[in-house]
């Protein structure tokens, strides 16, 4: 793969042109449209944290529409094909894990990773959403003839695992669509990683719902946090099964070949499998954060029960030794006798209140 590094950016442009299956040495981003109408050549292009130029220049080159463009660069964006005239813009979100320990705080050495590395998502960036457990990293892809143009706005995303794909399954074979399915399969396999990292930890959650150890806030804090993942989770994996279903749509339509028609279909199934999935993980975090309250609200009433019952008990002696406590003459007034009586009456009732409270369980 041929790459051309911005010193000023950071920006690597890589690429690769496959004539007959073979691959052709030297790439020229300025010289893509100078094959896009040769049959037996197949041409993709990666942009890795371009420059408006550096789209513009693609842009005139493909001669692309410029709205698609104006979507490539700006801060959020939702997954999406759209079908123009003679190339299709699609807009997915690949999913990495969230770096942790030395990864999370990389130091100011760290400046050019290598291209086989996966490189730390810059957290400034507002194209680079993160959550507790994973990052998401927009990819813009542009299918023009046949050519596969990709566009990452942050580096996180490591697009040799793309190309070790296909050169795995000789994709470069079938064409065009070969290198879109390997792209695809790539970016739900990650939804798939993350769907499972998320049901792992709610799988933790529920574990340590009964355990009186955790305190009710760090249960409260790590539900939240779930949640907040799982609602940005499910606005990138559920919208893939109608980006996959629009690509099957569109190469019916233009009859292309039926080889890879299983293959789509398999990736269309992954995909209603990680959106049924996150649905499934939505109602498993509803259903811990409403037990969590049930039980919270469990522990409040058996505190009050307990303190109801001991509070039963002390009024019993309060009220002996306040009515023997009478300035007035009664019985055994000011005797041993009323002293042995009051304390006799304390201990029975005091004993036989916490007898009938235990076996009821209130105390």
């Amino acid at each position: 793969m041929a790459g051309t590094p911005d010193p000023d950016r950071g920006t690597r442009i890589r690429g690769q042109i496959w004539k007959k299956g073979q691959k052709v040495d030297g790439f020229a981003i300025d010289g893509i449209s100078d094959h896009l109408d040769c049959a037996d050549t197949l041409i993709w292009a990666d942009l890795d944290c371009p420059s408006h130029d550096e789209l513009t220049a693609l842009a005139q080159e493909l001669d692309l529409n410029s709205f698609a463009i104006e979507d490539t660069i700006a801060a959020a964006e939702r997954v999406k094909t759209v079908n123009y005239r003679d190339y299709t813009f699609m807009t997915v979100y690949a999913i990495t894990a969230a770096p942790t320990g030395d990864d999370a705080n990389p130091s100011a050495g760290d400046e050019n990773p290598t291209a086989g590395d996966a490189a730390r998502p810059d957290q400034h960036s507002p194209y680079a959403q993160r959550a507790k457990s994973f990052v998401l990293h927009r990819v813009s892809i542009f299918v023009k003839q046949n050519a596969l143009i990709t566009v990452r706005m942050t580096p996180g995303f490591d697009i040799s695992v793309v190309t070790q794909r296909w050169e795995e399954i000789g994709g470069e074979q079938y064409g065009i669509g070969a290198l879109l399915h390997g792209l695809l399969d790539v970016v739900v396999d990650g939804h798939f990683d993350a769907v499972q990292r998320l049901d792992n930890d709610i799988e933790d959650l529920e574990a340590l719902l009964f355990d009186e150890s955790v305190a009710a806030r760090t249960l409260q804090r790590r539900t939240y946090d779930l949640r907040k993942d799982l609602v940005l989770l499910r606005r990138v994996v559920v919208p893939m099964r109608e980006v996959i279903a629009a690509i099957q749509r569109h190469r019916y339509e233009n009859e292309a070949p039926p080889e890879l028609d299983p293959h789509f279909s398999d990736l269309y199934d992954h995909a209603l499998r990680a959106a049924e999935w996150t649905e499934s993980l939505r109602d498993m975090v509803t259903t811990v954060f409403e037990t969590n309250l049930s039980l919270a609200d469990a522990r409040l009433n058996t505190v009050m029960k307990k303190l109801t019952g001991w509070a039963a008990i002390i009024a019993v002696p309060t009220a002996i030794t306040g009515f023997y406590g009478q300035n007035v003459s009664f019985p055994f007034f000011q005797t041993t006798t009323g002293f042995v009586v009051s304390s006799v009456l304390i201990v029975v009732t005091v004993i036989a209140l916490y007898t009938t409270f235990k076996r009821r369980d209130w105390l």
